[in-house]
């Protein structure tokens, strides 16, 4: 069996177009119903089950809610000019998003990825392409490779909610 390549050790290349920047807000917009989508039906003993010492689903999808102010934040990074992007800070967060019901964490999470949208759909083409330093995986991004690498830790956290889904017996 394949081992899943952990988060912290995925390797990001930024040479793709520019010109494909539509694709990856396509993926960026597309988080919010997807991730509705994978906790659809699922009790709340389930959804804050932990598996193995790690998070719960419903940790997952307050982590990705969690990591939208930083995103945010960043993205005005890139818009003002800023040379290097603000690094992550999660090594210490107390997780309590088991404490809160899953509509509230998913309803955050759409209000606040809508926002980023807005602001992102407004931009002109050339935006795109505002480099600024990445602090964690050490190289220049472009904003569009900030967005792909976005829609990549989105992905990973719906992979494992999938994943800690409990399987169905044909």
């Amino acid at each position: 069996m394949t081992e899943i390549t952990p988060w912290l050790d995925r390797i990001f290349e930024c040479d793709f177009p520019v010109g494909l920047y539509p694709n990856v807000l396509a993926r960026v917009r597309g988080t919010a119903p997807r991730l509705e989508e994978a906790v659809q039906g699922l009790s709340l003993e389930q959804l804050i089950r932990k598996h193995e010492g790690k998070w719960s689903i419903q940790e997952n999808v307050g982590h990705l809610l969690d990591v939208e102010n930083l995103l945010w934040h960043r993205l005005q990074e890139y818009i003002s000019g800023a040379v290097a992007l603000t690094p992550a800070t999660y090594q210490n967060i107390e997780l309590k998003h088991n404490e809160r019901a899953i509509q509230t964490l998913l309803s955050d999470f759409r209000v606040s990825r809508q926002r980023q949208m807005n602001l992102l759909v407004g931009l002109q083409p050339e935006a795109f392409g505002i480099t600024a330093w990445h602090p964690r995986l050490k190289v220049q991004m472009r904003l569009v490779d900030h967005l792909l690498f976005m829609a990549e830790h989105d992905d990973h956290h719906i992979a494992r909610i999938w994943e800690l889904r409990p399987r169905k017996s044909l």
